[in-house]
């Protein structure tokens, strides 16, 4: 189950998203280290996010034995929905958004709170860890642990977007050609893990 999930999180965390081109726009405007510390409270807040996520599915899987079957399946239709809404969304991107330069403890600060505050994250935890359980007895435990090793995923693949685009140009960085393909890979990596998850088994216990 573990190795399931994590080989899914490494295809979500990879494909370009709102928090990938975040941390790409803070390292273009101020450089490597303002992108790795916006990556540190980009983190920290998504974790803050997963934890909400699992006292809230504890709270509806203690009030049915149903609820899991329909999580699973609400879930699915909304990863799935997730992606159509990506392949369809041709507004310009807002990673090209300049930032006046900020201590790194402000840009902590901003990466925190853009994670923390942002409903739809809660709503993709509370949608895509529920596919991975292996019980309903511990779920709190089993789904804090899902969303840390989502959070140390994301964080690492969002690194490495802040190595890269400390490399390349701005002007390639923020092109239209760029926006398109990461629009194409997101959608593609949400309907493929909401129809995988529809469909097959991942409950193992």
């Amino acid at each position: 189950m573990i190795l399931t999930f994590l080989l899914a999180s490494i295809v979500l965390a990879v494909t370009p998203g709102p928090g990938v081109f975040y941390v790409i726009t803070r390292t273009l405007s101020q450089g490597r280290r303002g992108g790795l510390v916006s990556v540190a409270g980009v983190a920290v807040g998504n974790l803050g996010n997963a934890i909400f996520a699992s006292f809230l599915l504890a709270g509806i899987f203690a009030m049915s034995s149903w609820a899991f079957i329909v999580i699973k399946y609400v879930g699915a239709a909304y990863l799935v929905y997730m992606g159509l809404v990506a392949w369809l969304n041709h507004a310009p991107a807002e990673a090209t958004a300049s930032f006046k330069q900020q201590s790194d403890q402000q840009i902590f600060k901003d990466g925190f709170l853009v994670a923390l505050l942002n409903p739809k994250t809660t709503v993709f935890y509370t949608a895509f860890l529920p596919q991975f359980l292996q019980d309903h007895d511990h779920v709190i435990v089993q789904t804090i642990l899902l969303g840390f090793i989502f959070v140390i995923t994301a964080a690492l693949t969002d690194a490495s977007y802040v190595l890269l685009a400390n490399k390349i140009k701005p002007d390639f960085a923020s092109s239209q050609r760029g926006r398109t393909i990461g629009r194409y890979l997101t959608g593609g990596a949400f309907v493929a893990l909401g129809l995988f998850t529809a469909f097959v088994d991942l409950n193992f216990g």
